[in-house]
Parts: C-alpha cells; sequence; structure tokens
C-alpha cells in the first residue's frame, strides 16, 4: 500500500522539483538586472522608479562595482542605450575622469558577475545585448553620461558611471556644451537650494532614427528632472529639461510639462518621472470677502 501511495506522490513530486529547478534558474546569473524595488529602490524617491515599459528587451540595472550599488538605470538591448538612468544628488565632490568605459556582463552571459567590468573576451556573447566600446569609435558622437561625473557623489561612483549600459550616442558639441552647462547649472542650484533636502534625479534620453555601427541607437532628445524630497516624502523643489540632441540650449520646464512631452514622444499613454505622492497638496486660492 505504501508503495502504492508513492506511486501516486511520484507527478507531484517531479512536478515540485521542476517549480524549485524553474526558480532556480530565474534567480541565477541575470537576476540583478530584474528588480528595482527589491535591490535599489534607495535612487527613487520614495523607492517608486519613473514609467518602465514592458518588454523582454528592457532590463532594470542595479549599477555595481565592487559589489556596491550606485545608480540604476533601464535599459533596452535591442536599442543598445539605456533609456534612463536614477540616482542621488549631494554635492559637488571634483572627481576625477576615468580614460576607460565598463560593460556589464550579465547582460550578455546570464552567468556572468554584476559587477561591471570592462570588456573581455571570456564573457559569452559579448555585445549581443549591449553597445561596446568599438560601436563609439570614430562615429561622430560622444559617449554621453547620463548618470555625470559631475554629480557624482564619491570617486567610486564618479567610476561607475563609466560604463556603457549608463552612456548613449550625443553630438559632441551638445554633450561638451549647452549639455555640460544644463548639469553645471542644476549642480550648483541643488547645491545652494535643496541643502534641507533629498535630492533625486533621473536623466534619460528618446530614441531617434539614426544608429551608429548599425547597432546603437542615436537619441532623438536628452531629458532630465529632479525632484527635492522633504521628511513629508514630498517633492518641494522640482524641475525638468529636455534638449534635441544638437548644441541647442535645453526647455526648462515643469515635470508635469515634461512628462507630457515624453508620452508624446514615447508614444505612450503615461510617463511618470516621480511618484504621484511626492507632489505637495496645492495651495488653496484664499477666497475674496
Amino acid at each position: 500500500r505504501k508503495n502504492l501511495i508513492i506511486y501516486h506522490l511520484i507527478p507531484f513530486i517531479m512536478l515540485l522539483l521542476l517549480h524549485v529547478l524553474m526558480l532556480s534558474l530565474l534567480s541565477s546569473g541575470s537576476a540583478r538586472v530584474q528588480d528595482f524595488e527589491g535591490e535599489c529602490g534607495q535612487f527613487f524617491a520614495n523607492k517608486k522608479p519613473p514609467t518602465r515599459f514592458a518588454g523582454a528587451q528592457y532590463k532594470q540595472i542595479c549599477q555595481m562595482q565592487n559589489y556596491v550599488y550606485y545608480y540604476a538605470t533601464f535599459y533596452d538591448t535591442d536599442k543598445r542605450i539605456p533609456l534612463y538612468s536614477a540616482y542621488k544628488f549631494k554635492e559637488i565632490k571634483n572627481c576625477t575622469r576615468l580614460n576607460n568605459w565598463y560593460i556589464e556582463p550579465q547582460l550578455d552571459d546570464d552567468n556572468g558577475s554584476p559587477n561591471m567590468q570592462f570588456e573581455n573576451e571570456k564573457i559569452q556573447g559579448l555585445g549581443v545585448h549591449q553597445a561596446l566600446d568599438e560601436d563609439y569609435r570614430n562615429s561622430g558622437y560622444d559617449r554621453g553620461h547620463l548618470a555625470p561625473v559631475f554629480q557624482a557623489q564619491s570617486q567610486s561612483c564618479a567610476d561607475a558611471t563609466f560604463t556603457l549600459t549608463n552612456a548613449a550616442p550625443q553630438n559632441p558639441s551638445f554633450n561638451r556644451g549647452q549639455w555640460r552647462i544644463l548639469e553645471r547649472n542644476i549642480t550648483i542650484f541643488l547645491q545652494s537650494e535643496c541643502k534641507l533636502y533629498t535630492v533625486y534625479i533621473v536623466t534619460g534620453v528618446v530614441p531617434g532614427t539614426k544608429n551608429i555601427s548599425d547597432r546603437v541607437k542615436v537619441p532623438s532628445h536628452f531629458w532630465t528632472a529632479f525632484c527635492c524630497l522633504d521628511n513629508n516624502k514630498k517633492c518641494q523643489i522640482s524641475r525638468g529639461f529636455i534638449g534635441v540632441n544638437e548644441n541647442i540650449t535645453p526647455k526648462n520646464e515643469t515635470v508635469k510639462d515634461l512628462e507630457k512631452e515624453l508620452e508624446t514622444l514615447y508614444k505612450v499613454k503615461s510617463f511618470k518621472l516621480f511618484d504621484n505622492s511626492t507632489e505637495p497638496p496645492a495651495k488653496k486660492k484664499k477666497s475674496k470677502k
């Protein structure tokens, strides 16, 4: 009788083992590019990231170097560019710049390290799902940072911004001209006006129609927005900016207006940069007696 019971239990045991195996596979290797809230929610206001798009090509990367998280990136493996990077700002550190760029092993190899690394032939399938250094050579475009060196919290954080999963092809004049001026002006403003707040920044791009090396999509626009969050988890100061990928001064607008513009550019019904609950309640107008 015991043998009969065991015989009937075998299909259930096999199903359970299969379920455990699938969970194990899903949690290995590439699991670190799948969960913003669980692993790097610290980089989002109220731990809620901006809008994410559905699709297997989109990866959530908790940017790690030496097993330390520095910022978060929402990455498109088809276009081989990030859609946005999110990070926190404290003060100007005047960090130095790296000469080399990292890549993300886990994007091309499920057993790859979660730490960003320099390009290595031992990484299986390297470049299938991400840009490589050679894509930018003689392309006529800079590797435009999303999370920038100038706003990094430490030298190690500045180093960690030099990964190609945090860069997109940027017009050289724009990168070194109006966009650089904007980054500096925002940084100076935040250091002066948001000392009492926790500052969250999101910087992103809108994919355009051109490619470099027939692999990497060139953005039509670069954009950025910040939220100075108070102790009540409300954005007391916020602003958005967006510019065409040319050396033209980016527009300065409200976060809501930037969200509306991004909805049109991304062709989506809704796009949120910060959690709605971060917005302070509208001030009531005084009634005239």
